[in-house]
Protein backbone atom coordinates (compact mmCIF):
# COMPACT_ATOMS: atom_id res chain seq x y z
CA UNK A 1 0.00 0.00 0.00
CA UNK A 2 1.26 3.62 -0.81
CA UNK A 3 1.76 6.40 1.79
CA UNK A 4 -1.00 8.06 0.04
CA UNK A 5 -3.34 5.28 0.31
CA UNK A 6 -2.53 4.37 3.90
CA UNK A 7 -3.24 8.37 4.53
CA UNK A 8 -6.31 8.52 2.56
CA UNK A 9 -7.25 5.03 4.91
CA UNK A 10 -6.43 6.98 7.83
CA UNK A 11 -8.92 9.81 7.11
CA UNK A 12 -11.76 8.09 6.38
CA UNK A 13 -11.44 6.26 9.25
CA UNK A 14 -11.02 8.69 11.91
CA UNK A 15 -14.05 11.03 10.55
CA UNK A 16 -16.64 8.79 12.65
CA UNK A 17 -14.43 10.04 15.92
CA UNK A 18 -14.88 13.62 14.96
CA UNK A 19 -18.66 13.94 16.33
CA UNK A 20 -19.51 13.61 20.13
CA UNK A 21 -21.96 11.42 19.74
CA UNK A 22 -22.31 7.46 17.77
CA UNK A 23 -24.60 7.38 15.39
CA UNK A 24 -26.16 4.02 14.63
CA UNK A 25 -26.30 2.09 11.38
CA UNK A 26 -29.40 3.77 10.92
CA UNK A 27 -28.37 7.81 10.37
CA UNK A 28 -31.49 9.70 11.46
CA UNK A 29 -31.68 11.55 7.87
CA UNK A 30 -33.75 14.31 9.72
CA UNK A 31 -31.29 15.21 11.79
CA UNK A 32 -28.82 15.09 9.11
CA UNK A 33 -30.79 17.63 7.27
CA UNK A 34 -30.78 19.77 10.28
CA UNK A 35 -27.37 19.69 10.56
CA UNK A 36 -26.76 20.83 6.84
CA UNK A 37 -29.28 23.74 7.18
CA UNK A 38 -27.10 24.81 10.43
CA UNK A 39 -23.76 24.66 9.10
CA UNK A 40 -25.01 26.26 5.68
CA UNK A 41 -26.38 28.89 8.04
CA UNK A 42 -23.17 29.47 9.98
CA UNK A 43 -20.88 29.89 6.46
CA UNK A 44 -23.47 32.38 5.28
CA UNK A 45 -23.61 34.24 8.60
CA UNK A 46 -19.62 34.59 8.71
CA UNK A 47 -19.12 35.74 5.26
CA UNK A 48 -22.18 38.09 5.62
CA UNK A 49 -20.01 39.60 8.76
CA UNK A 50 -17.34 39.50 7.34
CA UNK A 51 -18.23 41.60 3.37
CA UNK A 52 -20.74 44.05 6.13
CA UNK A 53 -18.65 44.02 9.39
CA UNK A 54 -19.23 46.89 11.78
CA UNK A 55 -17.74 49.23 12.43
CA UNK A 56 -16.55 49.57 8.53
CA UNK A 57 -14.43 47.14 7.25
CA UNK A 58 -10.62 47.69 6.56
CA UNK A 59 -9.54 47.94 3.09
CA UNK A 60 -9.81 44.96 0.73
CA UNK A 61 -6.63 42.59 0.94
CA UNK A 62 -5.08 44.36 3.71
CA UNK A 63 -3.44 42.39 6.83
CA UNK A 64 -6.60 42.83 8.94
CA UNK A 65 -8.53 41.92 6.10
CA UNK A 66 -6.88 38.80 5.42
CA UNK A 67 -6.92 38.09 9.03
CA UNK A 68 -10.52 38.28 9.41
CA UNK A 69 -10.96 36.50 6.18
CA UNK A 70 -8.93 33.19 8.27
CA UNK A 71 -10.69 33.54 11.04
CA UNK A 72 -13.83 32.99 9.33
CA UNK A 73 -11.81 29.51 7.73
CA UNK A 74 -11.08 28.39 11.42
CA UNK A 75 -14.73 29.20 12.23
CA UNK A 76 -16.38 26.99 9.63
CA UNK A 77 -13.78 24.40 9.77
CA UNK A 78 -14.93 24.48 13.43
CA UNK A 79 -18.37 23.93 12.75
CA UNK A 80 -17.55 21.50 9.48
CA UNK A 81 -16.08 19.01 11.91
CA UNK A 82 -19.46 19.05 14.04
CA UNK A 83 -20.84 17.65 10.79
CA UNK A 84 -18.65 15.25 9.21
CA UNK A 85 -19.65 12.13 7.79
CA UNK A 86 -19.66 8.89 9.87
CA UNK A 87 -18.67 5.41 8.80
CA UNK A 88 -22.13 4.35 8.68
CA UNK A 89 -22.93 7.08 5.94
CA UNK A 90 -19.34 6.06 4.20
CA UNK A 91 -20.31 2.97 4.15
CA UNK A 92 -23.90 3.17 2.29
CA UNK A 93 -22.85 5.95 -0.15
CA UNK A 94 -19.82 4.74 -1.93
CA UNK A 95 -19.78 8.59 -3.73
CA UNK A 96 -19.31 9.72 -0.58
CA UNK A 97 -16.26 8.16 0.06
CA UNK A 98 -15.03 9.75 -3.25
CA UNK A 99 -15.45 13.14 -2.57
CA UNK A 100 -13.86 12.68 0.88
CA UNK A 101 -10.84 11.29 -1.18
CA UNK A 102 -10.92 14.45 -3.31
CA UNK A 103 -11.01 16.73 -0.24
CA UNK A 104 -7.85 14.73 1.68
CA UNK A 105 -6.08 16.33 -1.24
CA UNK A 106 -7.17 19.11 -1.71
CA UNK A 107 -6.26 19.35 2.03
CA UNK A 108 -2.46 18.41 1.36
CA UNK A 109 -2.31 21.04 -1.69
CA UNK A 110 -3.29 23.41 0.73
CA UNK A 111 -0.57 22.58 3.40
CA UNK A 112 1.59 23.53 0.41
CA UNK A 113 -0.01 26.58 -0.27
CA UNK A 114 -0.25 27.62 3.67
CA UNK A 115 4.19 26.53 3.62
CA UNK A 116 4.48 28.92 0.12
CA UNK A 117 2.67 31.93 1.80
CA UNK A 118 4.66 31.75 5.21
CA UNK A 119 7.62 31.93 3.51
CA UNK A 120 6.07 34.89 1.35
CA UNK A 121 5.21 36.35 4.17
CA UNK A 122 8.91 36.62 4.78
CA UNK A 123 9.50 37.96 1.69
CA UNK A 124 7.31 40.97 2.42
CA UNK A 125 9.24 41.21 5.85
CA UNK A 126 12.32 41.64 3.87
CA UNK A 127 10.59 44.58 1.73
CA UNK A 128 9.55 46.59 4.90
CA UNK A 129 13.36 46.42 6.08
CA UNK A 130 14.13 47.90 2.55
CA UNK A 131 11.29 50.69 3.17
CA UNK A 132 12.35 51.34 6.54
CA UNK A 133 16.20 52.08 5.19
CA UNK A 134 15.15 54.28 3.24
CA UNK A 135 12.72 56.38 5.20
CA UNK A 136 15.69 56.41 7.62
CA UNK A 137 18.11 58.08 5.12
CA UNK A 138 15.55 60.60 3.75
CA UNK A 139 14.49 61.35 7.33
CA UNK A 140 18.42 62.82 7.87
CA UNK A 141 18.62 66.68 8.85
CA UNK A 142 20.05 68.21 6.78
CA UNK A 143 19.51 66.23 3.94
CA UNK A 144 23.15 65.43 1.62
CA UNK A 145 23.66 63.50 -1.19
CA UNK A 146 24.88 60.37 0.52
CA UNK A 147 21.55 59.99 2.41
CA UNK A 148 20.11 60.49 -0.63
CA UNK A 149 22.08 57.63 -2.35
CA UNK A 150 21.33 55.79 0.59
CA UNK A 151 17.34 56.10 -0.08
CA UNK A 152 17.67 55.43 -3.00
CA UNK A 153 19.70 52.04 -3.30
CA UNK A 154 17.25 50.63 -0.82
CA UNK A 155 14.37 51.77 -3.06
CA UNK A 156 15.80 50.36 -6.02
CA UNK A 157 15.68 47.08 -3.75
CA UNK A 158 12.28 47.92 -2.85
CA UNK A 159 10.60 48.21 -6.05
CA UNK A 160 12.59 45.55 -7.43
CA UNK A 161 10.85 42.85 -4.73
CA UNK A 162 7.20 44.52 -5.34
CA UNK A 163 7.92 44.06 -9.01
CA UNK A 164 7.08 47.73 -9.59
CA UNK A 165 6.83 50.07 -12.49
CA UNK A 166 10.25 52.05 -12.47
CA UNK A 167 12.09 54.32 -14.62
CA UNK A 168 14.32 52.85 -17.29
CA UNK A 169 16.89 55.53 -17.58
CA UNK A 170 18.99 52.97 -19.86
CA UNK A 171 16.35 53.63 -22.60
CA UNK A 172 17.16 57.08 -24.18
CA UNK A 173 13.87 58.64 -22.83
CA UNK A 174 13.88 59.11 -19.28
CA UNK A 175 10.05 59.07 -19.07
CA UNK A 176 9.44 55.47 -20.50
CA UNK A 177 8.58 52.57 -17.79
CA UNK A 178 9.31 49.13 -17.60
CA UNK A 179 8.30 46.03 -15.86
CA UNK A 180 10.88 44.52 -13.73
CA UNK A 181 10.10 40.69 -13.89
CA UNK A 182 12.96 39.47 -11.27
CA UNK A 183 11.58 39.23 -7.29
CA UNK A 184 13.40 38.72 -4.33
CA UNK A 185 12.82 34.92 -3.64
CA UNK A 186 16.31 34.26 -1.62
CA UNK A 187 14.44 33.94 1.84
CA UNK A 188 11.66 31.88 0.51
CA UNK A 189 13.41 29.45 -2.19
CA UNK A 190 15.95 28.68 0.84
CA UNK A 191 13.25 27.61 3.11
CA UNK A 192 10.98 26.37 0.54
CA UNK A 193 9.71 22.50 0.70
CA UNK A 194 8.51 22.69 -2.84
CA UNK A 195 10.54 22.42 -6.49
CA UNK A 196 10.93 25.60 -8.26
CA UNK A 197 8.48 24.06 -11.03
CA UNK A 198 6.33 23.96 -8.16
CA UNK A 199 2.96 26.96 -8.56
CA UNK A 200 0.58 28.46 -6.23
CA UNK A 201 -1.91 28.44 -8.81
CA UNK A 202 -1.83 25.70 -10.23
CA UNK A 203 -2.40 23.89 -7.02
CA UNK A 204 -5.80 26.16 -6.99
CA UNK A 205 -6.64 25.16 -10.54
CA UNK A 206 -6.23 21.48 -9.31
CA UNK A 207 -8.29 21.95 -6.22
CA UNK A 208 -10.68 23.46 -8.32
CA UNK A 209 -10.98 20.71 -11.32
CA UNK A 210 -13.53 18.32 -9.88
CA UNK A 211 -15.66 20.64 -7.27
CA UNK A 212 -18.89 20.44 -8.49
CA UNK A 213 -22.43 20.12 -6.30
CA UNK A 214 -23.22 17.01 -5.10
CA UNK A 215 -26.72 15.40 -5.43
CA UNK A 216 -26.95 14.06 -2.16
CA UNK A 217 -27.43 16.15 1.04
CA UNK A 218 -24.64 13.61 2.79
CA UNK A 219 -21.26 15.07 0.32
CA UNK A 220 -22.99 18.81 0.75
CA UNK A 221 -20.88 19.57 4.01
CA UNK A 222 -17.43 18.18 2.08
CA UNK A 223 -18.62 20.37 -0.60
CA UNK A 224 -19.33 23.61 1.44
CA UNK A 225 -16.24 23.03 3.20
CA UNK A 226 -14.32 22.70 -0.15
CA UNK A 227 -15.24 25.27 -1.46
CA UNK A 228 -14.52 28.18 1.54
CA UNK A 229 -10.83 26.26 1.30
CA UNK A 230 -10.45 26.89 -2.14
CA UNK A 231 -11.40 30.22 -1.82
CA UNK A 232 -9.05 31.39 0.88
CA UNK A 233 -6.18 29.62 -0.38
CA UNK A 234 -6.45 31.74 -3.48
CA UNK A 235 -7.50 34.87 -1.80
CA UNK A 236 -3.72 34.42 0.05
CA UNK A 237 -1.97 33.20 -3.20
CA UNK A 238 -3.46 36.47 -4.62
CA UNK A 239 -2.42 38.60 -1.69
CA UNK A 240 0.96 37.57 -0.62
CA UNK A 241 3.61 36.94 -3.03
CA UNK A 242 4.55 33.24 -3.20
CA UNK A 243 5.67 30.68 -5.66
CA UNK A 244 3.37 31.15 -8.19
CA UNK A 245 3.91 32.06 -11.98
CA UNK A 246 0.14 33.89 -12.48
CA UNK A 247 -3.00 33.92 -10.16
CA UNK A 248 -6.46 33.02 -11.51
CA UNK A 249 -9.25 35.87 -11.37
CA UNK A 250 -12.26 33.73 -10.57
CA UNK A 251 -11.44 29.70 -9.52
CA UNK A 252 -14.73 28.82 -8.08
CA UNK A 253 -18.14 28.12 -9.70
CA UNK A 254 -20.56 28.46 -6.62
CA UNK A 255 -24.71 28.20 -6.57
CA UNK A 256 -25.05 31.62 -6.13
CA UNK A 257 -28.27 30.58 -5.82
CA UNK A 258 -27.65 29.41 -2.16
CA UNK A 259 -27.13 31.99 0.48
CA UNK A 260 -23.70 30.69 2.06
CA UNK A 261 -22.22 30.69 -2.01
CA UNK A 262 -24.07 34.01 -2.64
CA UNK A 263 -21.78 35.51 0.33
CA UNK A 264 -18.57 33.85 -0.51
CA UNK A 265 -18.79 34.71 -4.62
CA UNK A 266 -18.93 38.34 -3.10
CA UNK A 267 -15.84 38.16 -1.35
CA UNK A 268 -14.59 36.42 -4.94
CA UNK A 269 -15.76 39.15 -6.78
CA UNK A 270 -14.42 41.17 -5.14
CA UNK A 271 -10.66 39.94 -4.87
CA UNK A 272 -10.81 39.28 -8.44
CA UNK A 273 -11.53 42.91 -9.26
CA UNK A 274 -8.50 43.86 -7.88
CA UNK A 275 -6.77 40.68 -9.87
CA UNK A 276 -8.05 42.63 -12.94
CA UNK A 277 -7.61 45.65 -11.82
CA UNK A 278 -3.65 45.53 -10.97
CA UNK A 279 -2.91 43.18 -13.10
CA UNK A 280 -0.17 42.03 -11.22
CA UNK A 281 1.33 38.70 -11.81
CA UNK A 282 2.43 35.93 -8.78
CA UNK A 283 0.53 37.33 -6.23
CA UNK A 284 1.23 40.55 -4.14
CA UNK A 285 -1.84 41.98 -4.17
CA UNK A 286 -1.73 42.88 -0.24
CA UNK A 287 -2.99 46.24 0.16
CA UNK A 288 0.26 47.73 2.25
CA UNK A 289 2.45 46.39 -0.22
CA UNK A 290 0.45 48.47 -3.26
CA UNK A 291 0.50 51.49 -0.75
CA UNK A 292 4.60 50.83 -0.42
CA UNK A 293 4.77 50.54 -3.87
CA UNK A 294 2.88 54.06 -4.77
CA UNK A 295 4.99 55.91 -2.17
CA UNK A 296 8.17 54.28 -3.31
CA UNK A 297 7.65 55.25 -6.80
CA UNK A 298 7.65 58.71 -5.55
CA UNK A 299 10.33 58.74 -3.59
CA UNK A 300 12.87 57.01 -6.17
CA UNK A 301 11.75 60.18 -8.65
CA UNK A 302 12.80 62.39 -5.65
CA UNK A 303 15.89 60.92 -5.24
CA UNK A 304 16.57 60.77 -8.46
CA UNK A 305 15.79 64.71 -9.29
CA UNK A 306 17.79 65.84 -5.91
CA UNK A 307 20.29 68.34 -6.87
CA UNK A 308 22.65 69.02 -3.11
CA UNK A 309 21.76 71.80 -1.48
CA UNK A 310 18.26 70.64 -2.08
CA UNK A 311 15.37 72.80 -0.80
CA UNK A 312 13.27 70.48 1.85
CA UNK A 313 9.41 69.77 0.02
CA UNK A 314 6.77 69.38 2.03
CA UNK A 315 5.01 66.80 -0.25
CA UNK A 316 8.19 64.50 0.29
CA UNK A 317 8.10 64.74 3.61
CA UNK A 318 4.69 63.55 3.92
CA UNK A 319 5.44 60.38 2.05
CA UNK A 320 8.17 59.63 3.93
CA UNK A 321 5.89 59.72 6.68
CA UNK A 322 3.16 57.76 4.93
CA UNK A 323 5.81 55.24 4.47
CA UNK A 324 7.06 55.15 8.08
CA UNK A 325 3.59 54.75 8.80
CA UNK A 326 3.51 51.60 6.55
CA UNK A 327 6.78 50.34 8.24
CA UNK A 328 5.49 50.41 11.59
CA UNK A 329 1.76 48.75 11.12
CA UNK A 330 3.57 46.03 9.06
CA UNK A 331 6.29 45.29 11.82
CA UNK A 332 3.53 43.60 13.96
CA UNK A 333 0.99 43.52 11.79
CA UNK A 334 2.89 40.56 9.07
CA UNK A 335 3.76 38.64 12.45
CA UNK A 336 -0.08 38.26 13.69
CA UNK A 337 -0.62 37.03 9.57
CA UNK A 338 2.33 34.47 9.72
CA UNK A 339 0.90 32.91 12.81
CA UNK A 340 -2.38 32.92 11.91
CA UNK A 341 -1.29 31.01 8.32
CA UNK A 342 0.44 28.54 10.49
CA UNK A 343 -2.66 28.22 12.93
CA UNK A 344 -4.59 27.31 9.99
CA UNK A 345 -1.95 24.95 8.93
CA UNK A 346 -2.45 22.98 11.93
CA UNK A 347 -6.03 22.99 11.80
CA UNK A 348 -5.50 21.24 8.14
CA UNK A 349 -3.37 18.71 9.54
CA UNK A 350 -5.67 17.71 12.49
CA UNK A 351 -8.25 17.41 9.99
CA UNK A 352 -6.14 14.87 8.61
CA UNK A 353 -4.82 13.23 11.62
Amino acid sequence: MSPATELNGSFLSRLSFRRNQIVSMDVNHEQQLQELEYFKNHVSERFSEFISPSPPSDPILSIPWLRNLLHVFISCETEFKEVLPTTAQISKTPSLEKVLSEMLDRILKSLDICNAVVNGIESVKQSRRLAEIAVTALKQRPLCSGSVRRAKRALTSLLVSLNADVKDRNSGGGSSRRRITSRSWSFGQRSSHVGKNWSAAKQIQAMVANLVLPRGAEAMPVYIMSSVMVLVMWVLVAAVPCQTSSVPVAPLQLPKHQSWASNAVNVQERVGEEVKRKEKRGGGLMEEMQRMESVGLFLMEFTERFRFPGEEEEEVEEKVDEMDEICRRMEVELEDLQRQVRAVFQRLIRLIF
